[in-house]
């Protein structure tokens, strides 16, 4: 098991009944252009982030449907914050690429949900390699409107690369 990082550690230490919401107001104080989505982080452990994101004016394209970019950004959240729980504190992670797949249009607010199959065995990096995270977007109906694969660089603190 992952020893806890500093992030998942704060998540875990909120109370239930505020965890969600006070853990998504300082999220977006630390990184700000996570706001422009208004997330709101809903579970969150090693290899696992759902992020909810409602349908409002600040998200709408031209069309008044969910904006690619804005779907790229709450994807950006989830893999994030899936990252920040995952990763331990002797590695470094960064993003690298992102490939989207846009499958429908999002006319509702959205759900993404980051996963990964196996956790990493993170004593074996210090090299550093590429950790692939997918990302699924789906609109209240459960639907399937995004598809995002993030690659990560991960690597151990010490390599200097």
């Amino acid at each position: 098991m992952t020893p806890a990082t500093g992030t998942y550690a704060l998540w875990r230490r909120l109370p239930r009944p505020v965890r969600s919401p006070l853990f998504s107001v300082g999220m977006c104080a630390r990184v700000p252009f996570f706001a422009t989505v208004l997330p709101r982080v809903r579970e969150l452990e090693p290899g696992r982030c759902v992020v909810t994101a409602p349908m409002w004016f600040g998200v709408h394209n031209h069309l008044h449907t969910f904006h690619a970019i804005a779907s790229c950004n709450l994807a950006e959240v989830a893999m994030g914050m899936l990252a920040e729980a995952t990763v331990p504190g002797t590695h470094r992670w960064i993003p690298k690429g992102m490939t989207v797949s846009y499958l429908a249009a999002g006319r509702t607010g959205m759900t993404a949900r980051a996963e990964l199959d196996e956790l990493p065995d993170f004593a074996a990096i210090t090299e550093g390699t590429d950790l692939m995270i997918p990302v699924y977007l789906t609109d209240r109906s459960g639907v399937e409107v995004v598809h995002a694969d993030i690659t990560v660089w991960v690597r151990d603190r010490v390599t200097r690369r």
